[in-house]
């Protein structure tokens, strides 16, 4: 008996300058129906890349991450759509999971464990896993949200779960993580301020605090060795940096 036809797939995701990472994410999507990459202003090999592994190129101006992810989801041709990152890769179990589940979907979102590797070590405990994320999802029932950092998936249901790992392995050295969680922490600040949040003593010390037990601690971050100590101070930091940014601009917004 042959298998039941799956829902035509559309794997979606947005890049910039990407080169480095891509190649294995697009090799590791080649089973899907189409391909789609927002480009916004690459000047490496990114574009010539996603041709040659049959990617429809769409070039989009940055809009913030939600928005533009969103844009991605829109450009698809079929309903069912799997959001990438550049520098991730679907694992072979994880592609089985999926093709499964399109043969006969039971919910309209799917969520999957993200595996994170980080200093060389694939993380499998505290924040870096299992790390869920809705990826998965028929258009109509999900969406991405507006924010330009930290953007999720919206939806109004009880997701599915895959089975099988969404890789992520960065090309990343320590350097430029640092370089990227400063964005990130610019991007979230700027995102409090806007919601009329303020901050405190209180959010400098607690966050940080907070975080290190709940992840390193009670989700055991700590079997994860060096790798998994430098990733939750990396997180502790971000957060106290975030804070701080966030009382920089409300005492800007004051000083007005």
């Amino acid at each position: 008996m042959s298998a039941p036809p799956c829902a035509p797939l559309s794997v979606v995701l947005i890049a910039q300058d990407a080169a480095l990472q891509l190649e294995e994410c697009l090799a590791s999507a080649a089973f899907a129906d189409e391909i789609v990459l927002v480009d916004s202003g690459s000047t490496d090999a990114t574009r010539d890349i996603a041709q040659r592994h049959g990617a429809r190129v769409v070039a989009k101006q940055w809009l913030g991450f939600g928005r533009q992810k969103q844009f991605a989801v829109e450009q698809a041709r079929h309903d069912w759509v799997l959001c990438l990152d550049a520098d991730e890769r679907i694992s072979t179990q994880l592609r089985a999971s999926i093709e499964h589940a399109l043969a006969a979907p039971a919910a309209p979102v799917y969520r999957m464990a993200r595996c994170n590797r980080f200093l060389g070590r694939w993380l499998r405990h505290g924040e870096g896993y299992p790390d869920w994320s809705p990826r998965l999802f028929d258009r109509r029932s999900a969406r991405w949200s507006d924010d330009p950092v930290h953007e999720k998936v919206l939806y109004a249901v009880t997701p599915g779960t895959l089975q099988g790992d969404l890789l992520h392995e960065s090309a990343e050295d320590l350097v430029r993580y640092l370089d990227k969680q400063n964005r990130y922490t610019t991007l979230a600040a700027e995102q409090l301020y806007e919601r009329g949040r303020s901050a405190g003593a209180f959010d400098l010390l607690a966050s940080p605090v907070v975080r290190f037990f709940k992840f390193y601690v009670l989700r055991l971050g700590f079997l994860d060795g060096l790798a998994g100590l430098v990733h939750i101070g990396i997180g502790c930091m971000s957060s106290y940096l975030k804070y701080a940014k966030l009382i920089e601009l409300r005492r800007a917004g004051k000083g007005r």
